[in-house]
């Protein structure tokens, strides 16, 4: 892929968070653009498997089995209040089945595999350092999603409060489902997931502060 290729994907991801940035943020657009999130999400996926390397069965494989267990773990914790906590979904992710929204294992595959690619770029030799360093920066941007997502009633925790569990647990599947990520020895990415990370953090950090 060329740079100019790789500057115009990363430009059009900032300018859908710009766009729904400014659509929530004003009250007449606010309805039309919670419609938009499980599409939003859909699009970025499509923008990510566009920028990887070598599409095939591998990448494929590996796409269904973190959807799978990211939905799977969705189930357990919406059902059994395990081991995130007490929470609900709303209706702003889209679809649900068995009260988890369809796209949720979507997002745990955005989420995981750009970080991932971000940790296969990084000057770590150590897989356990990838593991862990991958895990902590994916639960910072939980901490920073989090008070902006119950804002854009995607989900509801019990009594308004985010557990500790909530964290400690993002760890810890972060951690597995990178070690997925490391377990199929992907050739080396390009920047585009790494654009995609810094701009959901900037999408819902300026999106807590100005709404």
């Amino acid at each position: 892929m060329s740079i100019k290729s790789l500057w115009v994907w990363i430009a059009l991801i900032v300018i859908l968070h710009t766009v729904g940035l400014l659509g929530f943020s004003i009250a007449q657009f606010r309805l039309i653009f919670i419609t938009l999130v499980p599409w939003h999400l859909l699009l970025m996926f499509i923008i990510l498997a566009a920028n990887h390397h070598s599409l095939g069965e591998k990448f494929f494989g590996y796409t269904i089995l973190v959807i799978l267990a990211g939905f799977a773990v969705e189930f357990i914790g919406i059902h059994w209040h395990w081991p995130f906590g007490n929470y609900a979904y709303h209706d702003t992710l889209g679809p649900k089945l068995w009260g988890v929204p369809l796209i949720i294992g979507i997002n745990w595959f955005l989420l995981t595999y750009s970080i991932g690619v971000v940790m296969q770029q990084a000057r770590l030799k150590n897989m356990l350092a990838r593991l862990i360093v991958g895990a902590l920066l994916l639960v910072v941007l939980d901490m920073v999603v989090e008070p902006a997502a119950i804002k854009l009633d995607y989900w509801q925790w019990a009594n308004n409060i985010i557990p500790l569990s909530n964290y400690a647990s993002w760890f810890g599947i972060s951690v597995l489902l990178l070690w997925l990520f490391e377990a199929f020895k992907f050739k080396k990415q390009n920047h585009v997931p790494m654009a995609f990370l810094l701009t959901e953090f900037l999408f819902f950090a300026l999106h807590y502060f100005i709404n």
